[in-house]
């Protein structure tokens, strides 16, 4: 009973040092936030001191995640279901297995035109909503961004966060404690599943999301080399940390001797083409002067101010909206080779009106007729939380 009791005193004590470790949401006031950038600034002047923090701030996350080192990568096993073709663009019904047994599902657009091929390849995570059919993936704004893109000469795959869409549907619930680490797990693997399609081209990738996809774009972005082209919205902050767990509820922005945020972690984006939108009534409210300016001698160091892009709209609120996907159209057309033609209206601006907004039940991949498999994991209880074991 001594050596139970010691076990539990010991488990305890790994909690609450991990707990300590946390920085959730407004962790600092703007005025810390933008002091603390201050300080980062100061611990580096050179292009090769700034490798060695990005070095240390990729390890960081990985290390905070419990991906480190990185877990082996098992078959995808990918399903394909009930393709659709619109206008200028169809859409299939997919699921992958990131781990097995563990299906990630998602919504899979690509171009009917043969122009561009192999094609730039885009992931597009999403935020958290509060509505089952009206989140994710199934919301009218994320089809008219998925469908444009695709239109405009790039194979998209929108997919559903742990516990949201189809993953809620099975038990799968978002406020597991180790959300993060199957969070970032599954977009490492939805990008495996991107590449491994024969009409994509690996030198033409990119991620976008806003909010929560917003995080999940910059965290893919800094741990994985193969994404070349991000655009983070409406997310990256000095002083926020997203007040979520899948975003903030593991260690990777602090370790007992360093220190990070979300800022630098973007930064690692560094010298790949990066374009920040920003709003003036949420937690991005500074970035003209804060965080912009930051990310922008980072990537001077690189001679590269002219690969990172920034676009702010004061009087706007927090969302992925129409002002906001333009720019990123803009942006992805010319650092993905996409044809923006293909989709500008008589005033020559981008015109999402041929996009098909179709129904949650169009758009799921398990139904009665086409069951999950049996051998599927149903819930954050059934997964066996060591990536690593054999």
């Amino acid at each position: 009973m001594r050596y139970v009791g010691s076990l539990l005193l010991l488990m305890s004590m790994w909690v609450s040092a991990q707990d300590s470790l946390l920085c959730v949401g407004n962790h600092w006031t703007e005025q810390e936030g933008a002091a603390r950038l201050q300080e980062f600034a100061a611990r580096y002047a050179t292009l090769d001191e700034w490798k060695s923090r990005a070095d240390r701030i990729r390890r960081t996350i990985l290390a905070g995640a419990e991906l480190a080192p990185l877990p082996p990568k098992t078959p995808l096993n990918p399903v394909f279901r009930n393709e659709r073709q619109h206008d200028g663009y169809s859409v299939v019904n997919v699921a992958f297995e990131s781990r097995p047994g563990v299906f990630v599902t998602g919504s899979l657009y690509k171009p009917l035109s043969s122009e561009g091929t192999p094609w730039a390849g885009v992931l597009c995570p999403h935020g958290h909503w509060s509505k089952k059919e009206d989140y994710g993936r199934f919301r009218a704004d994320m089809q008219k961004r998925c469908a444009t893109l695709a239109k405009m000469g790039a194979i998209v795959f929108a997919y559903d966060m742990v516990g949201y869409g189809e993953m809620a549907q099975v038990g799968w619930q978002h406020k597991h404690p180790k959300t993060l680490k199957l969070q970032l797990w599954n977009s490492i693997r939805a990008l495996d599943f991107l590449l491994s399609l024969d009409t994509v081209n690996p030198g033409r990738i990119g991620i976008t999301g806003a909010s929560g996809g917003g995080t999940q774009t910059f965290l893919l972005t800094a741990v994985d080399e193969r994404v070349t082209v991000s655009a983070p919205i409406v997310m990256v902050s000095a002083h926020f940390f997203g007040g979520c767990v899948c975003e903030s509820g593991m260690p990777i922005h602090r370790s007992p001797d360093f220190q990070t945020n979300n800022v630098e972690i973007a930064a690692c984006a560094a010298p790949r083409p990066m374009l920040l939108v920003s709003d003036g009534n949420d937690w991005t409210k500074n970035c003209p002067t804060n965080e912009y300016p930051y990310i922008q001698n980072i990537y001077k160091l690189y001679d590269a101010e002219d690969q990172v892009g920034f676009y702010h709209i004061p009087d706007e609120g927090h969302d992925y909206g129409y002002s906001k996907r333009v720019p990123m159209y803009v942006f992805f057309a010319k650092h993905l080779g996409l044809n923006i033609l293909n989709v500008l209206g008589l005033d020559a601006k981008p015109n999402e009106s041929f996009v098909t907004i179709e129904s949650y039940d169009d758009l799921i991949v398990f139904d009665q007729d086409n069951p999950l498999p049996e051998h599927a994991v149903r819930s954050n209880d059934q997964v066996d939380w060591d990536f690593n074991r054999r």
